[in-house]
């Protein structure tokens, strides 16, 4: 491309060009990421169906203008090829570079009044040397309501050998009567891996020796732009060995990550050092932070290599959505205040500082995030997992002492003369013996959390229930049909005790259900057949079922807390009484009223 221009120039050596214009595109073909219009428009020079005016919308640096240049050059070409323009004839090479009288160039951002654009449109009925006159206005939408308005007209009914392009970066603010007019075209911005191609294509026809460590940080600060890439990448190079890194933002990334806020205030201090500004650093802060949050959640919309989206992707998961996201507003209501805030760098500082110590900050999305993370870490443990580390003993199962009754009745005594009296007492030998601390329930046995050394005659060791052979039903389901029929279907007093409870864990070959206090948790046993029986017959298998002591209800109590105070035996029979008890007589209002207020007479 070079010896072309040298050779367009007669074969004297041009003066030195930026890289964005040496190697600016010359055909629909070299228009990177813009298919979608390059290709519509060169289908339209092939065929003759011109529109007579474009309007051409999107970020900057995209090749809006470019592309409008390479029309005009499609449009005079002495011999198109397939819409394409030929790039040597006299017209291409007079539009290239600016002196053709077919192409007229409008920066609207400096000649916006009514005088210029009267003045220009003056002109657009004279003819050229050209079978097309071009007018291409850039940065449409800041001309003046007047000068938009004389536009109006003859963009509407423009001269048959007239077209119009119009660029813009804020197609909001172009009048929406001017939009009609056109054919709206916008464009992309370039991914990057299609920056990252463009660069290492431009290092290496420019010999500029760059390595790809340089080449990568060229593509992040274009955030999506050629022309922003190409120019950072010129900078870059001529840095040399002096080429600044992502180093000392990658250290501050990682110290917010770990909530090391010395780690932050020395990271901060070094970019600073650097002489990077605070405001620049919020603005990368942010920008990184956002391609943490874009390679977690949408990879392809990240704009940077796809080498660099496993790391950025890693940091999102070691930070979380929730930090992620509050990182990303707090910084940016930092940079809002560094407008009028008398040293920016401790405003940038101060932001920080909270995010590294939520302790720092009491705003409502600090503490849902520190929530958060007490919950992962509550979740991150079995529930049963503590009540397991110290020996246990039990209980002998239910049938030695109880047996399952019908259902819908309690369970009764086991064996002819042992009654409600003899239940009550081995529970209650049982509970002195235990010392207070977390019990559970297993297969119809009593472990206790702490070691005690009763008996042998009165604690056997325990035993374990077999395994099932058939896959549990889900907690959800468990808590579904507990609500809605088994706890119905359950005798009175089980229901009385087991209401309170809930279904924390499904897994392997036991359902673990979790009361909220120890009391409940003993007298609860000598239903858990009743209730296992319930299980199978709703669902049509096996349910084996395991009483836990509720964690939740452990970790209300703050520690060094008071225990919670020694309850007394319960009787059975005084349940069984309470729930059988026939419902008291209703007495009507007026008997109530009568007997309240003695020698009063009902008035009819």
């Amino acid at each position: 491309m070079a010896d072309s221009e040298q050779a367009d120039n007669g074969g004297h050596e041009q003066p030195y060009q930026a890289l964005y214009r040496r190697y600016r595109p010359q055909r629909f073909s070299d228009v990177r990421g813009q298919e979608h219009v390059t290709r519509a428009l060169r289908n339209a020079v092939r065929d003759d169906r011109v529109a007579h005016a474009y309007l051409f919308s999107g970020p900057r640096g995209t090749g809006k203008t470019s592309t409008a240049r390479i029309l005009a050059m499609a449009l005079n070409c002495e011999s198109p090829q397939d819409g394409e323009p030929d790039g040597t004839c006299t017209s291409c090479v007079s539009v290239r570079n600016g002196s053709s009288m077919d192409v007229f160039e409008l920066d609207a951002a400096s000649n916006r009044k009514l005088d210029e654009m009267r003045d220009l449109l003056s002109r657009v009925a004279l003819g050229t040397p050209g079978r097309w006159k071009v007018y291409i206005i850039d940065e449409v939408h800041q001309l003046t309501p007047d000068a938009a308005s004389a536009l109006l007209k003859t963009l509407e009914e423009p001269p048959s050998h007239v077209v119009f392009v119009l660029a813009t970066t804020d197609p909001q603010k172009v009048l929406p009567t001017i939009q009609s007019r056109t054919q709206h075209f916008e464009f992309h911005l370039l991914d990057g891996d299609m920056l990252t191609d463009l660069l290492e294509g431009i290092n290496a026809d420019a010999g500029l020796g760059v390595p790809a460590e340089v080449v990568r940080i060229a593509v992040e600060r274009g955030r999506g732009s050629a022309r922003d890439a190409e120019s950072a990448l010129e900078q870059l190079a001529a840095a040399g060995d002096s080429a600044p890194d992502n180093a000392p933002l990658e250290e501050l990334v990682a110290a917010l990550a770990a909530r090391e806020v010395g780690l932050v205030l020395q990271a901060v201090a070094k970019s600073i050092a650097a002489g990077k500004e605070p405001r620049r650093l919020g603005n990368d802060l942010v920008e990184y932070l956002r391609n943490a949050f874009l390679a977690n959640q949408a990879p392809s919309l990240v704009l940077v290599p796809t080498a660099g989206r496993a790391t950025l992707n890693d940091l999102a998961q070691s930070m979380g959505l929730a930090f992620l996201v509050r990182s990303m507003e707090t910084v940016g209501r930092a940079l809002v205040d560094m407008r009028d805030s008398v040293d920016p760098r401790v405003t940038l500082e101060v932001a920080l500082v909270q995010l590294s110590a939520p302790v720092a900050d009491a705003s409502p999305a600090s503490m849902l995030e520190r929530l958060e993370r007490l919950e992962r870490q509550t979740l991150k443990p079995s529930p049963e997992v503590p009540l397991a580390r110290a020996p246990v003993a039990s209980l002998p199962p239910p049938s030695s002492q109880t047996a399952p009754a019908a259902e819908g009745n309690v369970a009764g005594p086991a064996v002819p003369g042992a009654g409600p009296a003899q239940a009550r007492a081995a529970l209650g030998a049982f509970r002195r013996a235990a010392p207070p601390g977390q019990s559970t329930v297993a297969g119809g046995s009593v472990t206790a959390a702490a070691p005690v050394r009763p008996a042998a005659s009165h604690v056997p060791p325990a035993t374990t229930a077999p395994l099932s052979a058939v896959a549990l039903p889900s907690r959800d389901d468990l808590t579904k049909a507990w609500g809605d029929s088994v706890l119905g279907k359950l005798a009175r007093p089980a229901q009385v005790y087991l209401g309170g409870g809930r279904f924390i864990e499904s897994s392997g070959a036991t359902a673990i259900f979790a009361l909220p206090d120890r009391g409940l948790l003993e007298r609860s046993a000598h239903f858990l057949p009743e209730v296992e029986k319930a299980l199978a017959a709703h669902f049509g298998q096996p349910v084996p079922l395991r009483l836990v002591l509720d964690p939740g209800a452990t970790a209300a109590r703050p520690p060094g807390g008071p225990a919670p105070a020694e309850e007394e035996d319960f009787d059975l029979d005084e349940v069984r009484e309470l729930a059988d008890a026939p419902a008291a007589p209703a007495v009507p209002v007026e008997q109530r009223i009568l007997e309240a207020f003695p020698g009063s007479v009902l008035d009819s």
